[in-house]
């Protein structure tokens, strides 16, 4: 039976809301997804939504309200709003049926009338279509533009987000697959089929992208502009496959609902205006999973949810995420003067996903999209900041659940998301966009791993675990005001059932950006100091609980509510995949490691794989003298065939060049490697090499996850990376 994606916003927080939770799942699950009546939400910046207003108050059934929205030379005297963009009421609309190429083949049946602020809103006599074949045109002087009629809010956005929607999704199918798409939404074989209900989240989706639209563009110029966005093409290219999967590849979440600790790191690269005297300069930014007091008595947990759902007699599975972070930012301003900003300056955020539906695919792949909403920080201070994201297109990777009424133990994935960070100013009691205060690209890796009540450290004790780390260190008025550090080493656990000593041995990388701008190859070394693993005791509106949350710390325990040396992370049930969030690390001797992501699976019995395809997803920091790189890897394959493999992805990069003080938006380019040597160095450790190239890492014992650090110097500039690999069906 096939679980989708795309659930009506009323019918996901109604099912969401169904289900039980603690601290910041409950959060997510119960998050609003109604809105007040806003007609513009460049004047209402609401960290209850994503950045798409909604405009739904006062419609009747099948009646959907028309917003307009057109570059500022072809409507210099409409009103501003989001994106660079001005609302102008159409001169005509209509509504039509299209087939696969976009040929008007007949009217809608539909009639239409005026609100009181002039808006048009058309009335479907049969209801709001749900499938991809009917179409609202808006007219306004010569332009006329198009929005499928089927959009989740009810509020149709008609511009230029719209029309690439159309443009690039319909064409594209074969004439049997949008004759599939058309009888899944007409239920012609009486299946209730829920594909129906992705193109209305798709067609919504589309208008949260943070993407500015310059005043002097036409559509065409607009249309193409759209079109080099690496992550907007991306996202819709994905979600356009995603209701063809077959329902014979899809199966359930057995249990009725799953929670998760999650672990997550985002890696960033963006521009700043915050302060006049640095605006413009480039800044890297690292974001931390932590958990947030939110009174002397709770606290709000990185978490998630899944949920198996009975949603009109089918099952579907629910997806929910509310992860608090810290975020660490490093301006590097031309002439490579450096400052660094922490928490003194970035207050606790949250990244935030809309409740929505999922699919699991072959039992091995979580798949959605995903819209993440708008957050505030400083509410009550004189710098109001609100933080809005663009959607992404989730491919996880999900582990075997232990027992039919048990969630897979793990969800792993590795996505892309772009943002802005902006002035807001209150105005008649609500708070309106203002100044852009930064554009910021963010790749991030999140671990989900199963929560159990009543974890004990224990269960870890006389285990050998391989492990890998990256971090960074930002350090403005030193030597080196950036520094990457990477590692791998093995774990051997002992102790009692309150903490485990880890003995370890551990090799270490360095990679250093100067004060003058230079790049340097820093040191390597090992580090064998012992250090120690305890539960993380989570206070709950149920009592103060263990749940698989830990500490790990130097000596001493830092105990259920302190402030541990090396990180707090979580583990899986059975202890076999644990991870952890890096803050402010140091180890034996002040040995400073830094803010960054620490993974450690059990070691492998058996050989290594030699055959197989693997999903790979992650992140690299790139260096060289002028510049800096971030690069994502959107989904690449990673095939083993005997002592060779080959790795190629495509990538979203986004480069910084020092001396213009440039930031470029995310590009699109293809990662292919030198045919790699492949070597099993014994216990799951696994290393991949070719040249100057390097990945290494290890293998879980169920062969199924590879978790790789890259290294590389290509043409001059050094990359470090962390990647995840993980069995594709």
């Amino acid at each position: 039976m096939r679980l989708t994606l795309g659930i009506l916003l009323v019918s996901a927080v109604t099912l969401i809301a169904a289900c039980g939770g603690e601290s910041a799942i409950d959060g997510a699950r119960n998050k609003p997804n109604s809105f007040a009546a806003v007609k513009n939400p460049a004047n209402d910046f609401s960290p209850g939504s994503t950045g798409d207003s909604n405009n739904s108050s006062g419609l009747g059934y099948g009646e959907v309200r028309i917003t307009m929205e057109l570059p500022g030379s072809l409507a210099p005297d409409g009103e501003p709003t989001r994106r660079n963009l001005r609302i102008v009421q159409p001169d005509s609309v209509r509504a039509y049926q299209i087939d696969r190429n976009l040929t008007d083949i007949r009217s809608a049946a539909y009639s239409t009338r005026k609100d009181d602020e002039g808006y048009t809103i058309i009335k479907f006599e049969n209801g709001q279509p749900l499938s991809p074949d009917v179409v609202i045109e808006a007219q306004y002087g010569n332009t006329r533009l198009r929005s499928l009629a089927a959009d989740d809010d009810r509020d149709i956005k008609i511009n230029p987000f719209s029309e690439y929607l159309l443009l690039n999704t319909l064409p594209n199918y074969s004439s049997g697959e949008f004759q599939h798409l058309l009888d899944c939404a007409d239920d012609a074989s009486n299946t209730l089929c829920l594909n129906k209900l992705v193109w209305p989240a798709l067609a919504d989706q589309v208008h949260d992208f943070e993407i500015d639209i310059p005043t002097g563009a036409n559509i065409a110029s607009a249309l193409d502009l759209l079109s080099q966005r690496a992550d907007f093409v991306s996202y819709i290219a994905s979600a356009a496959k995603y209701p063809l999967l077959d329902d014979q590849s899809v199966g359930e979440i057995s249990a009725s609902s799953a929670d998760y600790n999650s672990v997550f790191m985002g890696l960033e690269l963006g521009q700043t205006f915050l302060e006049s005297s640095l605006a413009g300069s480039g800044q890297w930014g690292i974001r931390m999973g932590r958990e947030e007091p939110t009174s002397p008595a709770t606290y709000s947990y990185p978490g998630s949810t899944l949920a198996s759902l009975d949603f009109i007699g089918i099952k579907i599975t629910s997806l929910a995420a509310q992860i608090p972070y810290d975020r660490k930012t490093l301006i590097h301003q031309q002439g490579n003067s450096f400052f660094e900003r922490g928490s003194e300056t970035w207050d606790l955020n949250t990244h935030s996903s809309s409740p929505g539906g999922a699919t699991l695919d072959s039992d091995t792949r979580l798949l959605a999209i995903r819209a993440l909403y708008q957050s505030i920080t400083g509410r009550n201070s004189s710098r109001i900041i609100g933080w809005t994201r663009n959607p992404y297109y989730m491919d996880a990777y999900v582990g075997a659940a232990s027992g039919t009424n048990t969630g897979p133990d793990r969800a792993l994935a590795g996505y892309f998301s772009a943002g802005k960070a902006i002035k807001l100013e209150s105005e008649q009691g609500k708070l309106a966009r203002k100044d852009e205060l930064e554009a910021h690209y963010v790749s991030a890796l999140e671990l989900n791993l199963l929560r159990k009540e009543g974890f004990d450290v224990s269960v870890l004790n006389n285990r050998g675990y391989n492990m890998l780390y990256l971090a960074t260190r930002f350090s403005a008025g030193s030597a080196s005001p950036l520094q990457i550090e990477s590692g791998t080493g093995t774990w051997q656990m002992s102790g009692g059932s309150n903490a485990s000593t880890i003995t370890q041995s551990q090799n270490y990388t360095t990679l250093n950006r100067d004060s003058s701008g230079a790049v340097v190859a820093g040191s390597t070394g090992t580090r064998s100091d012992n250090w120690v693993l305890s539960s993380r005791t989570a206070r709950l509106s149920t009592g103060d609980k263990n749940i698989g949350r830990l500490n790990l710390d130097v000596n001493n325990p830092a105990g259920a509510f302190g402030e541990p040396d090396l990180g707090v992370g979580a583990s899986v049930p059975d202890g076999s995949l644990l991870a952890f969030n890096l803050a402010n690390a140091a180890s034996s001797g002040g040995a400073v490691i830094g803010d960054g992501l620490l993974i450690a699976a059990e070691k492998a019995s058996s050989a290594a794989p030699t055959s197989g395809r693997y999903r790979v997803q992650g992140f690299m920091m790139g260096m060289e003298d002028g510049f800096n790189r971030l690069i994502h890897l959107d989904n690449g394959t990673l095939e083993l065939s005997g002592s060779t493999a080959s790795l190629s992805s495509n990538t979203f990069e986004v480069l910084h060049s020092v001396d213009s003080e440039t930031i470029s938006t995310p590009a699109a380019v293809h990662l292919t490697t030198p045919l790699l040597t492949y070597a099993d160095g014994g216990n799951g450790q696994v290393s991949f090499s070719a040249g100057g190239l390097s990945l290494k890492g290890f293998v879980t014992a169920d062969q199924n996850q590879f978790f790789l650090l890259y290294q590389s110097n290509l043409n001059g500039e050094e990359r470090r990376g962390l990647l995840l690999a993980t069995k594709l069906p």
